[in-house]
């Protein structure tokens, strides 16, 4: 294992641990958002709504892109540029302009995410072992981390505005830095001797986005439900209701912390089975639970359960084709729409039914996980990958020149 090697899994890390920053940061003031524009509740919808649709549209554009920029050039560009987004929205004067920024901010976030899951992809092809959930896990620390940030500036009455541009001025020069420990992605060899390649990519790549699509729609439903259920179902206070994210969120870095290491004992293929079968009766747990104690509970273990999910399926992605950012745009892109589509089901379901029958489709969504995981391949081409790239040092790293792309034997 080479230093730069070593180097760019660190800087990758550090990468997904600033995007969780930034989107936590987000998140955690909307409130303050919708008081100083004096927002309603189907405004601060239609904002999410923006958000989400701008992110949405360029994870489907960044097919293309990855295939001739890569991602190492996508986060040079997208990883700053999020950061400086985050700024326009505490200075947002108006809801259109509003609007605006958190369109900029999401189709920023957008490119960040395909990147940065590209960039982990070539560091774990040159590992030739499972390292993507230890970077998943990164996110789950900068989101949490974001959490007692943001606590921590409402108590001690920062600003809104302050706060939001501290978290961006320091997230800001990180990225500008992070930026020279990234490897080139992987190229075909066809494409790196000049010949034209195919880019229509493999079945198994929409096998796989729509795995993710499963699990993220499970992670949505709990961001997006769990405090409502918790407090209109079950009775519990807010104080208590507030809690279920939080939980949720320690329990998928539990999870990913650990999930590498059972990747490469049992194989994706089973882990993933594992994930989708656990889902469903830990969610199960949850809807038909009397009381907030257990309920709490079985959310931590559902989010056990499903983090190694969406994770897997972008590794898997990853090394389905020779280049591994448009198979991962793909598979991302599908991944979010879940995200997206989730609460927007469960919403429409609770208002037909109650919310209790409405978050039994994350039931079904573990059954599909499951069932979708008995058509992946046996073998995990992982390590086989790992013996064909050569990895090679960051550009402009160590004060050398910016190496060639790496090749891989088709």
């Amino acid at each position: 294992m080479t230093r730069p090697l070593r180097t760019a899994r660190t800087g990758t890390l550090l990468t997904f641990v600033l995007a969780g920053l930034l989107c936590g940061t987000f998140t955690v003031r909307i409130p303050a958002i919708a008081e100083k524009l004096e927002l309603t509740e189907s405004s601060i919808g239609i904002a999410l709504l923006t958000w989400g649709l701008g992110a949405l549209v360029t994870m489907q554009a960044m097919r293309g892109i990855m295939t001739r920029a890569g991602s190492r050039s996508v986060l040079r560009i997208a990883g700053p540029l999020c950061a400086a987004a985050l700024v326009l929205l505490a200075f947002a004067p108006t809801f259109p302009l509003l609007l605006a920024a958190v369109a900029l901010f999401g189709m920023a976030f957008g490119a960040v995410d395909i990147a940065m899951n590209a960039q982990g992809s070539t560091v774990e092809r040159s590992y030739g072992r499972p390292v993507m959930n230890s970077m998943h896990a990164g996110w789950c620390v900068g989101a949490i981390s974001a959490g007692l940030l943001g606590t921590a500036a409402i108590a001690a009455r920062l600003p809104f505005a302050a706060h939001v541009t501290l978290v961006s001025l320091v997230s800001l020069p990180m990225l500008l830095l992070i930026g020279r420990t990234y490897l080139t992605d992987a190229q075909p060899a066809a494409a790196a001797a000049g010949t034209r390649t195919r880019h229509r990519l493999p079945p198994i790549v929409y096998l796989l986005g729509a795995i993710a699509f499963f699990a993220f729609m499970i992670e949505g439903t709990v961001a997006d439900w769990n405090g409502l259920f918790l407090r209109n179902t079950l009775g519990a206070p807010e104080a208590v209701a507030a809690l279920g994210y939080p939980i949720f969120e320690a329990g998928m870095l539990a999870s990913r912390l650990a999930a590498d290491r059972l990747r490469a004992r049992f194989g994706a293929r089973g882990l993933i089975a594992v994930s989708g079968v656990a889902s469903a009766v830990t969610f199960g747990v949850v809807v038909g639970a009397g009381n907030s104690a257990v309920a709490l509970t079985a959310i931590f273990f559902v989010g056990v359960a499903v983090a190694a999910v969406s994770p897997l399926a972008l590794s898997l992605a990853g090394t389905a084709t020779a280049n591994p950012g448009p198979a991962i745009a793909q598979t991302g892109a599908m991944g979010y729409a879940g995200l997206l589509l989730g609460p927007v089901v469960i919403g429409f379901l609770s208002d037909a039914a109650t919310l209790r029958v409405a978050l039994g489709v994350a039931v079904v969504l573990g059954v599909l996980i499951a069932v979708a995981a008995r058509l992946l391949p046996r073998t995990d081409r992982l390590a086989e990958l790992g013996e064909s790239v050569e990895p090679l040092e960051p550009a402009d790293s160590l004060g050398s020149a910016a190496p060639e792309r790496v090749t891989i034997a088709a």
